[in-house]
């Protein structure tokens, strides 16, 4: 039997191996962090360099398709595989769309050939000073626009709509997203669903700021797009499967959930009056601080799911909640709702809303085309 020196030892040692693990991982992402931040940062300077070689003079322009071709052998034939003319054409392009939202003297600065320690110095910088310095220091002006890899800006500069682009740039950035979560947002449609669950200010706001989650509305999307459950081959499914398929995908629906959400129960069950309920599904949002229940119905909404749902949030308020959170807000995901049935069965200030799914990606084109009606309406209102 161990006595209690060894004890204490085997402790400090699983300790300290904790401290090098959290040590080598936050290296590890550091290191991956520089070496994207130097890609994007020289393709943009790439970029810039070929756009301003082609407008200094008719001369210069005469070079036409041909320069990008040139180019790309000079460079392949040194350092390889990356600077294809497509690659090459990218990189213009991406100056095209980013470079009037960057000083021309930062980028200058950062890759003067005079000065080949200035980018490792810019960098080195970035990882160490706090964040409140960077958004407020001129010389960060790259650091803060460039926070992706350039696959993602790759993707990105193929979106026509700057407002679009700048909220995908934003979600991405502050919700960690992989390029294949971005491609599937971007298909999904998440910015026009969004869009048209807000007023015309909020839909400014998305292309400066993102979601910014500061009331429960701000949650909400038209309609949730539930694909990656794989039920639309199914011919016909219960609510139980609905269910069992959602909690197998569990970390997917959070992603359609959006911003703060904690998974805390499925068929949670209380009891009043000797009575038994469910709840399908409950979680917590850690940015309203309130608990959100949502129940799941494979067929059209009728008043009996909304009063049902007045019922399960009245619960969780009188019952559930401390003093020092929200109230509970309750979402009904359904195949089909009827608004006027909504407006009419619930009073306006309830906490209770009720929202499409489909089981498949939308035509982002015909949302496109409805977010433009919308938005026209929106313009005529007084």
């Amino acid at each position: 039997m161990a006595d209690k020196h060894e004890l204490s030892e085997s402790g400090d040692i699983r300790i300290l191996a904790a401290e090098l693990r959290e040590l080598i991982r936050t290296a590890r992402h550091l290191a991956a962090r520089s070496v994207n931040r130097v890609q994007v940062l020289t393709n943009f300077e790439i970029g810039r360099r070929i756009v301003e070689f082609e407008q200094q003079g008719k001369r210069r322009a005469e070079y036409g398709k041909n320069l990008l071709k040139k180019l790309s052998n000079e460079l392949t034939a040194e350092f390889g595989r990356g600077f294809s003319e497509d690659n090459l054409s990218l990189m213009r392009r991406f100056y095209l769309v980013y470079g009037e939202q960057i000083s021309e003297t930062v980028s200058r600065k950062l890759f003067s050939p005079t000065k080949s320690q200035a980018l490792s110095d810019f960098l080195q910088k970035s990882e160490t000073v706090s964040r409140k310095s960077i958004e407020t220091d001129k010389d960060f002006d790259a650091l803060r626009m460039f926070t992706l890899s350039w696959s993602h800006y790759v993707f990105l500069i193929g979106i026509k709509n700057a407002d679009e682009r700048s909220f995908y740039e934003i979600e991405a950035t502050e919700q960690n997203w992989s390029l294949r979560e971005l491609k599937r947002q971007y298909q999904s449609g998440l910015y026009e669903r969004l869009a048209l669950s807000r007023d015309k200010e909020s839909v400014r706001k998305l292309a400066k700021e993102g979601q910014v989650v500061t009331n429960p509305e701000d949650l909400l999307k038209e309609p949730y797009v539930l694909e990656f459950l794989g039920l639309e081959k199914k011919e016909r499914y219960s609510e139980s499967d609905l269910e069992t398929a959602v909690i197998d995908k569990i970390e997917h629906f959070l992603l359609e959930l959006g911003k703060g959400f904690l998974f805390e129960a499925r068929q949670k069950r209380f009891t009043f009056d000797e009575e038994h309920f469910f709840i399908d599904l409950v979680f917590y949002n850690r940015i309203l601080r309130c608990y959100v229940l949502i129940d799941l119905k494979i067929g059209k909404l009728t008043h009996q799911d909304l009063g049902q749902m007045q019922m399960y949030v009245n619960y969780f308020d009188r019952f559930v909640k401390r003093d020092d959170e929200n109230p509970a807000v309750g979402i009904i995901l359904c195949k089909q709702k009827n608004k006027a049935l909504v407006e009419i069965t619930l009073p306006q200030e309830a906490n209770i809303h009720a929202r499409e799914y489909q089981l498949y990606l939308p035509d982002k084109e015909q949302l496109r085309r409805k977010l433009l009606v919308w938005v026209a309406e929106q313009e005529d209102r007084p």
